[in-house]
């Protein structure tokens, strides 16, 4: 679930040169609570807010003398500054592309979105999005219900409108996605999309489609209300996946009755499409 709160942020700058180190702090940043990275072939980024910022918690993970970070505070006035400088459009093949305004409009693609940029930024975010609409590329949107735990920017939300559905709630637990959400969705002129501000998955409701780009630990925590959301056939798509979380989320997953049907990666990163037995 991208998190965005209107407050100065932290960066942590770390020397990693070895992609698979890069991959393995940020699994662990993300699990205290790191919700935005930046890679380099040299380096990590990561952030959060400043007032969530814990040297205990950070302590466990550097506790090598072959780590080491350095650290700086980033005013919330620049940070949507820096994230537009950061943005870059995302395309999915012939499919599909995401770009903020201020970029050119894509060619030859079957479905374009269009965004305000005001999020958190980074090839995470990037990775998980574009593997989650690789997934949607083959799956029959036309009049189904969707639920996106997690929207974020949206994105998922509004791509599924443009492959037909005929009802999408797009849920998250931060005001400042909620506001972007919906700010996009108006951009994109959707008319099938309800934004709701949610503290979990439970919604009360049933759907064809669930969407769920967000992080290990969150989906594990909800997974048995996403299955129990979830009609009989119905398609769950996972993502926010580090690869080495794949068995964990796999296991879960059967256990509460859905059925495992492909994996996709992308540097590092993983997405799941699954159904319900």
């Amino acid at each position: 679930m991208e998190s965005m709160n209107n407050d100065n942020y932290c960066e942590l700058v770390i020397a990693a040169a070895d992609a698979s180190l890069r991959e393995l702090l940020i699994a662990q940043l993300a699990g205290i609570g790191y919700d935005g990275f930046e890679e380099t072939d040299t380096s990590l980024k990561a952030y959060l807010p400043e007032s969530d910022f814990d040297e205990t918690e950070l302590s466990k993970i550097f506790n090598q003398p072959s780590f080491s970070y350095s650290k700086s505070i980033i005013q919330k006035q620049n940070w949507n500054q820096m994230w537009e400088a950061n943005f870059e459009p995302v395309q999915v093949e012939d499919f599909v592309g995401v770009r903020a305004g201020f970029h050119p409009p894509f060619e030859g693609v079957q479905h374009e979105i269009v965004i305000t940029p005001k999020m958190s930024f980074g090839t995470g975010h990037h990775a998980t999005t574009w593997l989650v609409m690789q997934l949607m590329k083959d799956i029959d949107f036309q009049g189904k219900t969707v639920f996106d735990f997690g929207t974020g920017t949206g994105i998922l939300a509004i791509l599924a409108e443009k492959l037909g559905a005929a009802n999408v709630l797009a849920a998250d637990n931060d005001d400042w996605c909620i506001e972007n959400a919906s700010e996009n969705t108006s951009i994109n002129q959707c008319k099938n999309i309800d934004i709701e501000k949610v503290d979990d998955a439970t919604t009360g409701r049933s759907f064809d489609i669930i969407i769920a780009n967000i992080n290990r630990h969150i989906l594990l925590a909800n997974m048995a209300v996403l299955s129990a959301s979830l009609v009989k056939n119905g398609v769950l798509i996972l993502s926010g996946l580090l690869t080495h979380d794949e068995k964990d989320i796999l296991d879960c997953c059967k256990a509460n009755d859905c059925q495992f049907v492909k994996t996709v990666n992308k540097n590092g990163w993983i997405a799941i499409r699954l159904f319900k037995k």
